[in-house]
């Protein structure tokens, strides 16, 4: 089996559950590959980039092309998992943690009406990324890029665990109860806990083990 990492908004492969997996995962003899989904250029990020930057990945010699993958993904990278899980037969099995489904709509409630529509009139927005512990600019076609994604075509029924927390502020756990509601093929795995799911470091790997997510392949 491969394992990927999918780190979310505004953070990167040195986030503290990319790393403590990685530890986890290299104890029991396996590899977790880590991409940084910045790609050098933070600014002009957008889903549709991050999909197809996976999605190349994939197909690189990076990965054992015998062997199928296990994708785990945090907040927009758990968004962006879902997404090529959908397309993509090699991904066999989703880890989602606390996944922006229903991003923008959540997101724009946090955001200023003003401070929104100078966004949209000056094209980028400044805001703090953990990864760099600065403020960066996020281009508008961010937003415009998003509104294609419609969840409800989300319908390849891969083998998906979703841990989200209670207490998440930025992406309510009703997105995640909404999106397993409707799929046979989702385990939703609700824990006290906000969205960063820093204090849930255990849990989250025993969720992982008890979903046999180590087989024999």
């Amino acid at each position: 089996m491969n394992y990927l990492y999918l780190h979310g908004l505004a953070s990167g492969p040195q986030s503290r559950k990319a790393q403590d997996l990685r530890d986890r995962l290299h104890q029991v003899g396996h590899t977790l590959h880590i991409l940084d989904l910045n790609q050098g250029d933070f600014t002009q990020l957008t889903l549709s980039r991050q999909i197809q930057q996976v999605k190349d990945y994939l197909a690189s010699d990076s990965l054992a092309s015998d062997q199928p993958t296990t994708i785990i993904g945090s907040s927009l990278g758990g968004l962006t998992a879902a997404w090529v899980g959908q397309h993509c037969l090699q991904v066999q099995q989703l880890v989602l943690l606390a996944p922006a489904f229903q991003f923008l709509h959540h997101w724009r409630s946090h955001i200023p009406a003003d401070q929104w529509q100078q966004w949209q009139q000056t094209g980028t927005m400044n805001i703090y990324h953990y990864g760099y512990e600065t403020m960066m600019p996020l281009a508008y076609s961010f937003v415009a890029d998003l509104t294609q994604y419609q969840e409800t075509n989300l319908s390849r029924p891969v083998s998906t665990l979703v841990i989200h927390g209670v207490d998440d502020e930025v992406v309510p756990i009703q997105a995640s109860q909404d999106y397993a509601r409707e799929r046979s093929h989702v385990i939703l795995l609700e824990v006290t806990s906000d969205h960063a799911l820093g204090d849930q470091l255990d849990e989250i790997w025993a969720a992982i083990v008890r979903a046999n997510k180590f087989s024999n392949t």
